[in-house]
């Protein structure tokens, strides 16, 4: 029983609060971290650079996994309720929605007042890609990649792997995470974050394509296009260079009758629709009734967990 009131405070914290500023998140600590141990990296040696990659991605989960394991346990012994209320708010660092949500809202503010260079510094906060050049069109094409992409990273995965695992798997995925968010990338220092952008592969497996079917789902609730939503799922996945990211961005593309495109790299969808601040709207209720069916979802299972021993 505890993991549904843990799961039902995480989210319910999430709903109401959002974000904390970074002065007092924890994944905004494990950001500066990253930064400092990457700033002491080799520099001459792509063998040098993919053992210390290793050894601080390992590292590091290892020093923030364990407490977080050993503290609960300890709690639920001695305080189970403020194991439950601490977990919970815990977890909860660990997933955003609201957040999430409102940086997509930002961009589409700026969009319809027509303020493009504002929109593409906002954008900064939602993709990695260079946006100082980006059109209109394709802030909203990145704008709506990010939703589809991001529900899977910050809300489909760790409550995944809380149910797998607890809180301390949940944990473990956003330390994961955050390390191929900062330094998965390729380039100058591309074998430092080569280790974890394979083992952030490895996570988001099975998650990328639980959120692209719940986005298939979400099509049909939503009013949209879910044949071809399904049709451009299993065509375009494979556009990407990530073997994740492809699955619930070409599953909204189709849904929305809409081509979503990253200059240089891939297409994903038919050009049916244009892009257009409608579009944001769409993915937005899209990625609301993934995150309300998936949350649904989760605390069942927790129920029949619960039942079953």
């Amino acid at each position: 029983m505890d993991l549904i009131f843990i799961l039902l405070i995480a989210l319910a914290l999430d709903s109401a609060l959002g974000e904390p500023p970074n002065v007092w998140h924890p994944v905004a600590w494990l950001g500066k971290l990253i930064s400092w141990e990457t700033k002491v990296a080799p520099k001459n040696s792509n063998t040098k650079q993919l053992t210390y990659g290793i050894s601080i991605c390992l590292i590091t989960a290892a020093v923030i996994v364990l407490p977080i394991y050993f503290l609960p346990a300890y709690l639920k012994e001695t305080n189970p309720v403020i194991h439950i209320l601490l977990a919970g708010l815990l977890l909860k660092f660990t997933f955003s929605l609201r957040g999430l949500r409102q940086a997509a809202n930002r961009v589409r503010e700026l969009l319809a007042r027509d303020e493009l260079v504002k929109a593409r510094v906002c954008l900064t906060c939602l993709v990695s890609r260079n946006t100082a050049t980006l059109n209109r069109s394709q802030v909203i094409s990145a704008t709506v990649e990010s939703a589809a992409e991001n529900i899977c990273d910050s809300f489909v995965a760790p409550i995944f792997y809380f149910l797998l695992f607890g809180l301390p798997g949940a944990v473990a995925f956003r330390v994961v995470n955050t390390f191929d968010a900062m330094i998965g990338y390729h380039g100058e220092s591309e074998y430092l974050g080569k280790f974890a952008a394979r083992l952030d592969d490895m996570a988001n497996f099975l998650p990328a394509r639980i959120t692209a079917l719940l986005l298939v789902l979400a099509s049909w609730i939503c009013k949209k296009n879910m044949s071809h939503a399904w049709h451009i799922m299993v065509r375009d996945h494979g556009k990407t260079e990530s073997p994740n990211a492809g699955w619930p961005m070409s599953a909204i593309a189709g849904a929305l009758g809409v081509q979503l495109e990253k200059a240089e790299h891939y297409k994903l969808g038919n050009n049916h629709s244009p892009l257009s601040l409608d579009t944001i709207d769409s993915s937005q209720q899209m990625v609301l009734v993934v995150a309300i069916f998936w949350s649904l979802l989760s605390v069942l299972t927790g129920v029949i967990y619960f039942a079953a021993t």
